[in-house]
């Protein structure tokens, strides 16, 4: 049998698919495996872990959704490459799974976009700057005419946040503001909505104006008040208080059902 790699140990005494898993995940973390590497057949890691096979096969299959690593049929497993998509998932379950509330996820937005905001701010591109004026047109289209305005406004403010996101120059950040986004999507498109049907659409396009303008002046002061204002929360909790006090018995809105 060939020698197995240093980072291959017997497993007998830990969890088993859990602790393939680690050992595979601490050699990448290692360098002892890279991108792009291929790790040793099922058989051969199972014998020189001390456990079965089909625990290496769970392990792999783990590992493979979580996309860290990716098989090619005929030529084996290998290592992937860079960030996969299917990465974001399991995050994302897990957090709407543990059923975070809506102040939880809104202060992890504002940490997020400010940051982000910050990163746009000090590695401010002119050409990014005149794509994020184009979209802020086309946000003013989108309110001038047309049906279905609702989600074709918040199809364009996707846009223009992922721009500011990719103006930061830094994936790790923009990984990140991606799975905030995803998170907050429902209460997102719920701003459009009430903004929008509620009349307000000028003070909509106006927040996303003064973005562009504290992104465009290079302006760091007052940065989280100028995210914060975007979000219009007292719009929407306008919008519960009269959603609760319908459903009361009329003589009994405003207090406690």
């Amino acid at each position: 049998m060939a020698e197995s790699p240093g980072y291959v140990k017997n497993l007998k005494k830990e969890s088993v698919v859990q602790s393939v898993i680690n050992c595979l995940t601490d050699a990448m973390r290692n360098k002892e495996l890279k991108p792009g590497d291929k790790i040793p057949p099922e058989p051969s890691l199972a014998a020189s872990m001390g456990v079965a096979r089909s625990s290496v096969r769970e392990a792999i299959k783990i590992l493979t959704y979580l996309g860290v690593l990716e098989s090619k049929r005929s030529e084996g497993t290998f290592v992937c490459d860079g960030f996969k998509e299917s990465m974001i998932d399991p995050m994302i379950y897990g957090i709407i799974l543990n059923q975070d509330s809506s102040e939880n996820l809104m202060e992890l937005r504002e940490m997020t976009e400010t940051g982000i905001m910050r990163l746009a701010i000090m590695k401010y591109d002119e050409e990014e700057g005149r794509e994020l004026e184009r979209l802020l047109g086309q946000m003013r289209e989108v309110l001038d005419g047309g049906e279905d305005t609702v989600e074709r406004f918040f199809q364009v403010d996707n846009e223009f946040h992922d721009m500011i996101s990719r103006m930061g120059k830094n994936p790790l950040a923009d990984k990140i503001s991606r799975v905030v986004r995803t998170l907050t999507c429902a209460m997102r498109y719920e701003t459009v909505s009430t903004m929008i049907t509620g009349g307000r659409s000028e003070e909509l396009i106006g927040a996303h104006g003064k973005l562009y303008e504290t992104l465009k002046n290079r302006d760091l002061s007052n940065l989280q008040e100028v995210v914060r204002d975007s979000y219009f929360g007292e719009a929407l909790q306008g919008k519960e208080a009269k959603r609760s006090g319908a459903d009361c018995p009329a003589d009994r809105q405003g207090e406690e059902c």
